[in-house]
């Protein structure tokens, strides 16, 4: 699959995992890739605590979305500003000013359960019909309140009849259920418990919400490394160092341990995939904090693992 084809599948594509799985750094990578291929790309960050700002080395990210890297715009979503923003383009700036200094607001956007998520996933719709970017990418929450808020918009439809809000849900709900429109991401880790948490959030999205799934992400990858052969310092003198102390024995353990560490993450993916028959992109384990220069090698080991999906297979 080329990746062009890759980022074009849908036009909103949201990232979820487990907390602690990487997901940002995915949406990250994603979107450096996806600008790679000439399209434009929107970010929005809807949790206000991601490490999106760090990766890119920009200031933190606001309402309002800015250029974090060439053809990347990203922004913050919350619903006090999706409301304020919803009242003002319908001519009632001045009662929204009223909402804010009255401490209001809040009330406001919690009076009916799943009316904070609908602010949220509404600004995202709009978003997505006004064609602002080629690509929006939305770094969600973690997998246990993606599903909830993921879920808000049937669940509103249940509780409100008429009127508004249950056409701003209906709305949000074709979206959700388009896969031209929009799919989810899963990002994992390859170990036992953040595999088990994805295959329930992967099930749960598709019968409960009804919403198309893309590869899976399986983040923190050791690469291939065969058992040892032989003691470190025989290679050692093979090329002419001689190893002092303890350093044999120490690089004897380390290789020992990341053979059995890779075996391990090969159990796990294996696994999932006979739990969750989807095609797997994995992205390499970083010895670094994740800023620019590792998000482009972060997007070409994407680049090349995406072309390894067959191209009848839909993303």
């Amino acid at each position: 699959m080329e990746l062009a084809q890759f980022c074009s599948a849908s036009r909103v594509v949201i990232v979820a995992g487990k907390g602690g799985v990487g997901k940002t750094t995915v949406t990250a990578t994603l979107a450096t890739a996806a600008a790679r291929t000439g399209a434009s790309v929107l970010i929005v960050e809807v949790e206000g605590k991601s490490g999106l700002a760090s990766a890119f080395g920009c200031e933190p990210l606001e309402y309002a979305d800015f250029e974090v890297a060439p053809g990347i715009r990203a922004r913050t979503l919350t619903p006090d500003q999706a409301l304020l923003e919803y009242l003002e383009d319908r001519g009632l700036r001045r009662f929204s000013r009223r909402l804010t200094h009255s401490g209001a607001l809040d009330v406001v956007a919690t009076a009916v359960p799943g009316m904070r998520e609908i602010l949220v996933l509404g600004k995202v719709k709009a978003l997505e019909r006004s064609g602002v970017a080629d690509l929006i990418l939305i770094d969600a929450p973690a997998a246990g309140h993606a599903i909830g808020f993921l879920m808000s918009p049937r669940g509103l439809t249940d509780a409100v009849r008429i009127g508004p809000v249950r056409a701003q849900a209906e709305d949000v709900i074709e979206m959700l259920s388009d896969p031209e429109r929009c799919r989810v991401i899963l990002v994992t880790l390859p170990e036992e418990t953040p595999v088990n948490e994805l295959v329930d959030t992967a099930y749960a999205l598709e019968d409960r919400v009804g919403i198309k799934l893309g590869p899976i992400v399986v983040n923190g990858w050791f690469a291939d490394a065969p058992e040892p052969s032989q003691p470190a310092a025989r290679d050692a003198a093979l090329v002419g160092l001689a190893l002092e102390g303890d350093e044999s024995a120490r690089l004897d353990a380390a290789a020992a341990f990341r053979h059995e560490r890779h075996l391990r993450q090969q159990a796990q993916v294996e696994r999932l995939a006979q739990r969750l028959p989807l095609a797997q992109v994995q992205l390499p384990f970083l010895f670094h904090d994740i800023h620019r220069p590792q998000l482009e090698t972060l997007a070409d080991h994407l680049t090349g693992a995406v072309a390894a999906i067959p191209a009848g297979g839909a993303p």
